[in-house]
């Protein structure tokens, strides 16, 4: 059984995925329109059906990130039995074209793939041709004839009519025609063992003209579909959050805070970058409102110097495009994007379409809410959480100055230097207004990257993919037992990949799940490992680190949570302790970093164990895409009952990670630094107090010839 990921092809395919498309060699036959026969087949002579990667609907495009391999694939088939040959045909933004030939995924499926690694941004497009493949056809039939006996004369006289074809194609090299018209000649030679005259097309230069340029007849062009490239920061990134205004507060004798600010919080940006985390996203960092104002907990009381809820914007000093003077001014927000980007991290910027009775929106522009019929504007809720402090935008009722003024505050930002957007609840927003919204800023600034903060339904999830947005939240702090995990995992990397890119946030303000409640720091590592591997973009909430796990009463967020107070933290602190998670963090960061495996999606396989809570999957890259000229194999061995000791014998197909069945080989462990020799079935033995996740690099034995 061959991998939908192509590992038993990868290596064949691998040496001819640069081939500049040329014409046929053969006449493609006549079609029914060349006859004057009108044609109502929807299909062409040789069909080409189920396209991938394209949208079911194909309404939009398909999307990837530059460096990412992706499997292209097509079903192809013609009617009796002789046989065929498939080709991807790619066209790069520059407009250069590569033909790359697609092998059979599995005998009888009809189904051909091969990866390619889509190395730049850009619109790509891509064809499948599939063609009667008369070289193979013929030695498909030759091989089983001629040792019989049967219509020899007959088979090498076809073959030499092939290869004298190769011989006169003009469009072939000159070095490539004398080796077509040497095999014709030799086929020719009944003086020679029959034997001898069928080695003549076995000559290694002569099968790579004929795999660089088929002898191909009767061929069929699919339509052409579109693939949307995007910056490698679209797809691969490990996120960090933290609330500036938090970094360096001061509680003072008076039992007031004094905020903290973004030169304060500057002083943090080396410790994050030191984790290797490489975006840091910022909550709203807009003026706050007054009226309905929240206290601590999300309370109606509220005291003097209660800071509010972020996502209150709007007040007298201003909207959306103005900054909380209490974190400074714009020269320091500029100030603060340069200092992240000379530590190589990027700036996430929070987008919240929605105002505090305080915004100027409010009495510039009322009809952009909705009037209730007491005359009162409504306020968010989502049962039974209230937010009377916040307005939702109604998009209904003056769609084109809403457009206008949100395009308008994107570019604002993206004139300062922000190039990536956490967009809050988009689910609560047109999905019209997105696409629209996305495609104009992508016109211009194809770099901008913006995550959807969509905890939703599938179906509305996966649509704001689909009409631009370049990753998602999804339902993985859900997702915990063995499982939901195996489930999860195998759709994120299959059934959504070609328009969905997750990004595995492990906590939120609003999300402290009963796992980490209760799971202690074994529940926070497992958590971290698994979307630090699973994933190529994953991120973490500030305090996640410190393995802050105490909840609200009645809710799943945490208590005196940080959106209604300052939360200043002592890091160092907690790290002279020994109760920071950070060295481990910054080993998963390190990891990834080193190993191109974990920035790729759709490249991980499920495989089996014999307990419950025992998950195992792998990530592999194929050395034709690594760079290093080495294939990257890891394992993953997950204890996810972070309550118990747990033994188990795990059950591995050690074909998806480039491994010959019945072969042994070593892993490493990268967390602990063990090492082992494994085979397909192997024991483990995962303590969640101790190591509850083994992360296994893969070495493939060295065997001597002899």
């Amino acid at each position: 059984m061959l991998s939908r990921y192509g590992r038993s092809v990868a290596k064949t395919a691998a040496k001819k995925t640069t081939l500049p498309i040329t014409s046929s060699s053969a006449k493609t036959g006549a079609s029914p329109q060349a006859a004057g026969v009108a044609s109502r087949a929807a299909v062409g002579r040789i069909p080409v059906l189920d396209l991938s990667p394209q949208l079911n609907d194909n309404q939009w495009p398909a999307r990837a990130f530059a460096g990412e391999v992706v499997p292209f694939g097509a079903t192809a088939f013609r009617e009796g039995h002789d046989l065929i040959g498939v080709d991807l045909q790619l066209t790069a933004p520059d407009g250069s074209e590569t033909r790359h030939p697609m092998l059979l995924q599995g005998e009888g499926t009809d189904r051909y793939g091969v990866p390619v690694l889509l190395g730049v941004a850009g619109h790509w497009r891509y064809r499948v041709r599939a063609y009667a493949d008369e070289f193979a056809t013929w030695e498909h039939n030759a091989q089983i004839k001629v040792p019989a006996g049967i219509d020899v004369e007959l088979m090498f006289s076809i073959g030499g009519a092939l290869m004298l074809q190769g011989g006169i194609d003009q469009n072939r090299p000159l070095a490539a025609r004398r080796l077509f018209q040497a095999a014709a000649t030799a086929l020719a030679d009944t003086s020679k063992p029959d034997a001898t005259r069928l080695l003549a097309v076995a000559d290694a230069a002569l099968r790579q003209a004929i795999a660089t340029h088929p002898l191909a007849g009767l061929a069929s062009l699919s339509a052409e579909r579109t693939i949307i490239v995007e910056r490698a920061r679209a797809g691969v990134g490990s996120w960090y959050e933290f609330f500036p205004r938090s970094e360096g507060a001061v509680r003072q004798k008076d039992g007031s805070w004094k905020s903290g600010t973004f030169r304060t919080a500057a002083k943090r940006l080396p410790a994050v970058a030191a984790m290797g985390f490489d975006v840091l996203y910022l909550p709203p960092i807009h003026p706050i409102g007054q009226a309905f104002r929240k206290g601590p907990n999300n309370s109606l009381t509220v005291a003097a110097g209660d800071p509010g809820s972020p996502w209150a914007i709007g007040s007298a000093d201003g909207g959306h495009d103005a900054i909380h003077p209490d974190l400074g001014t714009i020269a320091d927000f500029t100030s603060f994007l340069k200092k992240a980007a000379g530590l190589g991290i990027e700036i996430a910027l929070d987008f919240a379409l929605q105002a505090s009775p305080d915004h100027p929106w409010v009495q510039e522009h009322p009809e952009w809410f909705t009037t209730l019929p007491d005359g009162t504007i409504a306020y968010a809720e989502n049962p039974p959480k209230k937010y009377q402090d916040i307005y939702p935008i109604n998009f209904d009722n003056d769609p084109a100055g809403i457009r206008l003024e949100a395009l308008r505050l994107l570019r604002y930002w993206i004139s300062l230097g922000v190039r990536i957007f956490r967009v809050d609840n988009p689910h609560t927003k047109p999905l019209d207004f997105w696409e629209w919204l996305i495609a104009e800023v992508n016109a211009t600034d194809p770099d901008v990257v913006f995550l959807a903060e969509a905890f939703t339904r599938p179906a509305l999830m996966q649509a704001l993919g689909k009409v631009g947005f370049q990753q998602s939240y999804t339902y993985f702090t859900w997702r915990n037992t063995k499982t939901e995990l195996e489930e999860f995992f195998d759709g994120l990397a299959t059934d959504t990949a070609d328009f969905l890119r997750p990004n595995l946030f492990v906590n939120t303000p609003d999300i402290l799940t009963e796992y980490l409640q209760f799971g202690g720091p074994a529940a926070f590592k497992i958590r971290a490992a698994l979307a630090a591997t699973a994933a190529p973009s994953w991120g973490v909430y500030a305090g996640f680190d410190l393995f802050e796990n105490v909840a609200r009463p009645g809710a799943e967020e945490n208590i005196d949570n940080e959106k209604y107070e300052y939360r200043p933290r002592d890091w160092s602190k907690a790290e002279e302790l020994g109760k920071s998670l950070a060295p481990y963090l910054t080993l998963l960061n390190r990891i990834r970093a080193k190993h191109p495996a974990f920035a790729q999606l759709r490249n991980l396989d499920i495989h089996a164990s014999d307990d419950d809570s025992i998950l195992v999957y792998s990530k592999y890259l194929d050395a034709a895409f690594t760079g290093t000229g080495q294939a990257d194999a890891l394992i993953i061995v997950a204890n996810v009952d972070p309550h118990s000791v747990r033994e188990s014998i795990v059950h591995l197909d050690v074909t998806r990670f480039g491994i010959a069945r019945g072969d042994s080989f070593d892993v490493h462990d990268l967390v602990s630094g063990a090492t082992w020799t494994w085979a397909a079935d192997n024991f483990v033995r995962l303590d969640a107090f101790t190591e509850p996740v083994h992360i296994l690099h893969v070495t493939p034995h060295t065997w001597d010839p002899a």
